[in-house]
């Protein structure tokens, strides 16, 4: 059993089985217990769901915190919720997603389920190679910070656009021009076969739940250029990079259908986020670069708590009508 405790990406084999097993057992627990059948998710079926996979984060947080020392604890949990914040104007993009796909909303867990397997692999191929080009290139830390401070930055000033037809998505239109899509849902599948118009064959078809699932992937791969950054500029340590990116992003896909439902309310929740990006880049600089303030674990933590908890508080005051 000597190989379960070789070193791979920082931490021994036996830390990665432990951490997929765990995320293995919630996936089956989803699909086999809590979601056998395709039906519409309430909010306060999602509000019970979200707080038992958050519980799981923050508990797997905790025995990070416990075998790994404090400061990869703190740093799980900061890139946990930067994470978590982050993927808000995710769950926007995707409520857009269903919108223009008219998905069922019976018919919307059944896409995020399937969503959040391409996300673990997708997420670890990024994550993989952006801890090979830091081990590498410790100078690329720096390219990192610097976009997380011009995106923030951006965001900041960024106008909303109310826009939320994709008839012109140039993704969108790829896809259609590429695959052969149905033009209406086939129940809760993903591919039908159907004959062709021209030669009367039967050939496979995707479905536009297929469609809408590959959009939530690609829309998830964009905002992965944001938050995997993000976490690395916390810490370099890709097993705390990984799983907080991972458990945040679980929990999330379960409060979509509440958060989906009263997204307005959170509006203002944006200017905060860009705040905590220029905050996570600029203490790079602070820091290592200019040398004024070295900011610990826990100092990061608590101001990105700070920053979002007051974005939270504001912009519930401010749509309070």
């Amino acid at each position: 059993m000597d190989f379960l405790f070789i070193t791979v990406m920082s931490k021994p084999i036996w830390s990665w089985i432990l951490f997929f097993a765990i995320v293995i057992f919630l996936l089956i627990l989803d699909l086999g217990l809590f979601n056998k059948k395709d039906h519409e998710i309430g909010v306060a079926e999602s509000l019970k769901m979200s707080v038992f996979y958050i519980a799981i984060g923050l508990l797997f947080g905790l025995w990070v915190w416990w075998k790994f020392g404090h400061d990869s604890g703190f740093n799980y949990l900061t890139g946990f919720v930067v994470e978590k914040s982050l993927a808000m104007d995710n769950i926007f993009v995707i409520a857009m997603i269903f919108g223009y796909f008219k998905t069922p909303a019976k018919y919307q867990h059944r896409v995020l389920f399937w969503g959040i397997l391409g996300v673990i692999l997708l997420r670890g191929i990024m994550i993989g190679l952006g801890s090979a080009l830091v081990s590498r290139f410790e100078w690329i830390l720096y390219i990192f910070a610097l976009f997380l401070i011009y995106t923030g930055i951006k965001m900041l000033f960024n106008k909303e656009s109310d826009d939320d037809d994709l008839s012109d998505n140039a993704i969108l239109k790829f896809l259609r021009k590429h695959l052969r899509i149905t033009d209406h849902l086939h129940g809760h599948d993903f591919f039908v076969k159907e004959p062709h118009q021209e030669t009367g064959k039967l050939h496979i078809y995707c479905t536009p739940l297929f469609v809408a699932l590959l959009m939530v992937e690609i829309a998830d791969v964009i905002f992965a250029v944001d938050s995997v950054p993000a976490v690395f500029t916390i810490t370099t340590d890709p097993y705390v990079v990984y799983t907080s990116n991972i458990f945040a992003i679980l929990g999330l896909r379960a409060l979509y259908f509440a958060l989906a439902a009263m997204i307005k309310r959170f509006y203002y929740l944006k200017y905060t986020l860009s705040l905590v990006l220029v905050f996570i880049g600029s203490k790079i600089f602070i820091g290592e670069v200019l040398g004024w303030y070295h900011f610990s674990s826990l100092q990061s933590l608590t101001i990105t708590l700070l920053l979002l908890a007051s974005g939270v508080f504001f912009s519930l005051w401010k749509t309070k009508k």
